[in-house]
């Protein structure tokens, strides 16, 4: 919040909506004048409350809150939220993973959102997760194989998802990220884009319209933060998930979820205002 409140945005709005306030309370006092010619004589103090509720009102227009957007066409909420992806409560998780599939290092890094799933939600059980994972992969068509990569080598389409189930919740595990013969993932920006087009079409499918979670990409392994930083990440995230609604209601909220640090050097307010803009005009 307090790199929120020293951010230019803030003191922008905190200065048009104040001087607006204030300009309106002058037009009144002038109007009131014109019929009453002596009721401001020596009220000169009256200037102070009025300056005193100007910025008050400013202040709160501008303050940094929740950085979400509810939207009536669709019925649907983004949020951008700070915390642990696998903390999140009643709510499916989406898992980007590379176009092979692996899963253990050293193709995978623990800390990766990829090797977390791994450890937190299969208790580091790389064999039920393969299984799982070939049994859902067993209707999708390869595409090819890499050429003198260890682990897997057997290559899916960009965008292909599946979906593995632990009682109520859904990980949508989509493939947006392409895997070389070094086990060396890289993607692009319209990789990323058209995957995210198939991947909504899996959680509208199979999240029954419940919340659903996703961390922020381009970060990592997907040598993606150069073109696409944190702040065009989650713009990112949420364009792609406005228009895929529009078409047909994916789910009743999608929540991003940043890491602490990337969070807090996010322009909040910038982004508040981003998705304001995807209402439809």
């Amino acid at each position: 919040m307090r790199r929120d409140i020293r951010t230019r945005r803030f003191w922008k709005i905190l200065l048009t909506q104040a001087f607006a306030l204030f300009g309106a309370l002058a037009a009144v006092a002038s109007a009131v004048a014109l019929f009453i010619p002596d009721l401001f004589i020596g009220r000169g103090w009256l200037i102070w409350p009025a300056l005193v509720a100007a910025v008050v009102y400013g202040v709160v227009r501008g303050w940094p809150r929740p950085v979400e957007t509810s939207y009536q066409a669709p019925a649907t909420t983004i949020k951008l939220i700070r915390g642990d992806l696998f903390e999140q409560q009643d709510a499916h998780l989406i898992i980007g993973v590379s176009d092979t599939f692996d899963t253990a290092a050293p193709y995978i890094a623990p800390k990766s959102v990829q090797g977390q799933f791994l450890q937190r939600v299969y208790g580091g059980d790389v064999g039920q997760l393969d299984a799982d994972i070939d049994q859902e992969l067993a209707h999708v068509l390869p595409i090819g194989e890499v050429e003198g990569k260890q682990g897997k080598i057997t290559r899916y389409p960009l965008g292909t998802t599946i979906t593995l189930r632990a009682n109520a919740v859904r990980y949508f595990l989509v493939a947006y990220t392409l895997m070389d013969k070094g086990s060396t993932a890289s993607s692009t920006t319209d990789g990323v884009w058209n995957s995210l087009s198939e991947l909504w079409k899996a959680v509208r499918a199979n999240s029954n319209g419940g919340r659903v979670c996703v961390p922020m990409i381009g970060g990592g392994q997907s040598k993606l933060s150069p073109v696409l930083p944190a702040a065009d990440s989650v713009r990112f995230i949420a364009l792609s998930f406005m228009l895929a609604s529009r078409t047909s209601k994916v789910c009743d909220e999608l929540i991003i979820v940043a890491p602490p640090a990337e969070y807090d050097a996010l322009d909040h307010l910038e982004i508040q205002a981003f998705l304001n803009s995807l209402r439809p005009s």
